[in-house]
């Protein structure tokens, strides 16, 4: 019951923020207008757009291969079923926000038989990667358009920084210094159970395998140029769907451009509690190109919301077929079912 209650309320609080982002994004639109423009746009620009989309899906389940060969000491893991689980993943988090976090690990763990708990540190692993490198994206247009940028974003919230970095630092003690968690977990649960401790001194053994790559520099390499192939396959379709709207001739706008919306949308991707970051990213996009560019809402929403539908109804489709292809129908959607499945899968694994 207290299960069900939590996951009315997200669904209750996921609505609530997709109807006031919308209401914002539409509250000052001439809907004529925004039709017109929708309807005259050149969507030959966004169907150019889908196999750089794919692409960076493939990308991202490479990346995941090169984290999971060192954590769980396999060589070359089928990137095809990596792939399936990154657009299973994707599929769930339009559905569920965050759900494809624990969906995707799962999967893969599933097909290949492996532990649940070691692939997934490895997603823990892949988002602190994704955040530094967003950091990354912003202080290079931030030094260019620091006062645009300011505007746009608004203030920097404290709390928010304050997460990232502490996730950060997590990462590198548990991968550098394990033993200052081995020695909590000895004296928190050994007093209180040589079972309990012995279980889950186990998980943590498994979950830090998650992080092997960390403490692999020859994979750095490999790793900084996966990141980087991704985020420009991210950045491209945004810049080719400015020829959706004419923006490149009626507004000047580049590749630049694009590398700044595709910043401020991954924030807003990163910060959304809707699914599929439906609202949030309207509201961003628009306001970004309102007061960057100068354009009409009309004309930003539109573009926000062609971006916005092209990778969603790809990641929708696409994970959906990809999820009758590994035959889930039994997948855990419960919390607790969930846990179940992931205490079955370790125990496989002992």
């Amino acid at each position: 019951m207290k299960q069900a209650f939590k996951r009315i309320l997200r669904i209750v609080f996921s609505v609530i923020i997709i109807v006031i982002s919308i209401w914002y994004a539409t509250k000052d639109i001439d809907f004529h207008e925004l039709k017109r423009i929708i309807l005259e746009a050149n969507y030959l620009w966004a169907l150019f757009s889908i196999p750089i989309i794919l692409l960076s899906h493939w990308i991202r389940a490479r990346r995941w291969k090169t984290m999971l060969e060192p954590a769980l000491k396999v060589k070359s893991p089928s990137t095809w079923n990596l792939f399936s689980a990154v657009m299973i993943g994707y599929a769930f988090n339009c559905v569920l926000p965050r759900g494809g976090e624990f969906v995707r690990p799962f999967v893969y763990a599933r097909r290949e038989k492996v532990s649940f708990t070691s692939t997934f540190a490895t997603i823990i692993v892949e988002r602190v990667i994704d955040v530094i490198t967003l950091l990354l994206l912003f202080a290079f247009v931030f030094f260019f358009l620091s006062s645009q940028i300011v505007h746009v974003i608004g203030e920097i919230d404290i709390n928010k920084v304050l997460t990232v970095v502490g996730l950060f630092l997590f990462v590198v003690i548990v991968s550098f210094y394990p033993p200052v968690f081995r020695f909590l977990i000895y004296k928190l649960l050994k007093p209180i159970s040589n079972k309990l401790y012995d279980k889950v001194s186990l998980l943590f053994d498994k979950f830090l395998r998650g992080f092997a790559v960390i403490k692999s520099p020859g994979d750095y390499l490999k790793l900084i140029l996966e990141s980087i192939a991704i985020w420009f396959c991210y950045t491209v379709p945004m810049y080719l769907i400015f020829y959706s709207f004419s923006f490149q001739n009626d507004f000047n706008l580049g590749f630049s451009d694009a590398l700044l919306l595709i910043v401020i949308s991954g924030i807003g991707v990163t910060i959304a509690p809707s699914p599929g970051a439906i609202g949030v990213y309207h509201v961003l996009i628009q306001n970004a190109m309102v007061l960057f560019y100068g354009l009409a809402k009309e004309e930003a929403l539109a573009y926000a919301t062609l971006t916005h539908a092209i990778n969603y109804f790809i990641q929708l489709i696409v994970g959906g077929l990809f999820f009758f292809r590994e035959n889930l129908k039994g997948i855990p959607i419960k919390e607790e079912d969930l846990i179940d499945n992931i205490q079955t899968n370790n125990n496989s694994n002992l």
